[in-house]
């Protein structure tokens, strides 16, 4: 256990590796009640977070569910959250946990007319099920990502978001706090290995997923991190016209994958020759090599393209892949 933005946290209950593979070939749990959750309701709640969020909110339905940026006026990122459409004038944030504070007031501060953003973390648990039998050991029907319903397992009601932070099939349940402990014995109970903080990392960090904090930061932009897609900027929103720029012109710097071709391990903070940086690392359970991001210089950023990394005051080489460095379909 670790202490994490004020909570206690499970690193591994039965070790970060055989965590990892169980999401990777069965199923896994983790409880990711930290996330903080938001509420955005009122007749210009759509408003509010249109033009404070990089992607369109005005794609979602009622059931649907988007990835999306908080940004500042650079365009710099000052969360990644997942925004669901839960009626026709409200909406739910689900943010990282040491931003959930800044979050919420990020947005309280720019509240408009007709619009009321709220904080209920506390009052919500979340389990993260993952993995390619998540949905038959859960007994719950197929439904596309980014999607939501509500549903129940075990007569526990829930929250069933299609969302997940592995690149497995998976969801996410939502649930009021009271009720987890009984809902983590059910999912437990039907199979689900137990998993922690670890197995997270490694299994987010093979799909190139970005963490906050490490690969993106109010400093950094979606542009230059690979985020564009994430950006409509044909909408107006805070830091769109940055971002408009930094496309036009070309980013300086980009995120970029790779791949140790050396046996080493590369860790956050270890530079990158050339005036590069490692922004995450570690070893791949399921490939058995070092993997990592960082950012590089734009002229560099291409696949195939060399790396040598500082690893503890020795020069290792590494070569950039294309995102993700794993893909189910590709083993």
């Amino acid at each position: 256990m670790v202490p994490f933005a004020g909570w206690d946290m499970p690193v591994q209950y039965d070790g970060v590796i055989p965590e990892h593979r169980a999401v990777r070939s069965d199923c896994g749990v983790f409880d990711v009640s930290h996330m903080g959750e938001l509420e955005v309701e009122g007749a210009n709640a759509f408003d509010l977070l249109q033009s404070t969020l990089s992607n369109d909110v005005s794609r979602l339905e009622v059931g649907d569910a988007q990835y999306t940026l908080l940004t500042n006026e650079r365009g710099g990122i000052v969360d990644d959250l997942i925004v669901y459409r839960t009626d026709q004038h409200r909406y739910l944030l689900i943010v990282n946990a040491s931003n959930r504070d800044a979050d919420y007031r990020w947005l309280k501060e720019r509240e408009i007319r007709g619009s009321d953003v709220r904080d209920f973390s506390d009052e919500y648990a979340l389990l993260a099920v993952q993995g390619p039998r998540s949905l038959e050991r859960l007994g719950l029907p197929e439904a596309k990502p980014f999607t939501w319903a509500m549903g129940e397992v075990d007569r526990i009601e829930v929250m069933v978001n299609r969302t997940g932070y592995t690149g497995e099939l998976g969801v996410e349940l939502m649930c009021p706090a009271e009720d987890a402990p009984v809902l983590w014995d059910a999912v437990v109970g039907r199979g689900a290995k137990p998993c922690g903080l670890g197995a997270r990392d490694t299994l987010r960090l093979e799909v190139c997923y970005p963490l906050h904090g490490n690969d993106i930061t109010p400093d950094t932009d979606a542009i230059s991190a690979g985020l564009g897609w994430t950006c409509a900027l044909d909408t107006e929103f805070t830091g769109a016209d940055e971002l408009r720029r930094i496309k036009a012109e070309g980013p300086q710097r980009r995120l970029v994958a790779f791949v140790m071709t050396e046996k080493a391990i590369p860790r956050q903070g270890m530079e990158i020759a050339n005036g590069g940086v490692v922004t995450s690392g570690s070893h791949s359970p399921t490939l058995d090599v070092g993997i990592g991001m960082g950012y590089v210089p734009a002229t560099h950023a291409m696949p195939d393209i060399q790396l040598t990394i500082d690893v503890r005051g020795k020069l290792r080489k590494a070569r950039i892949v294309k995102r993700p460095i794993y893909n189910r379909e590709e083993l």
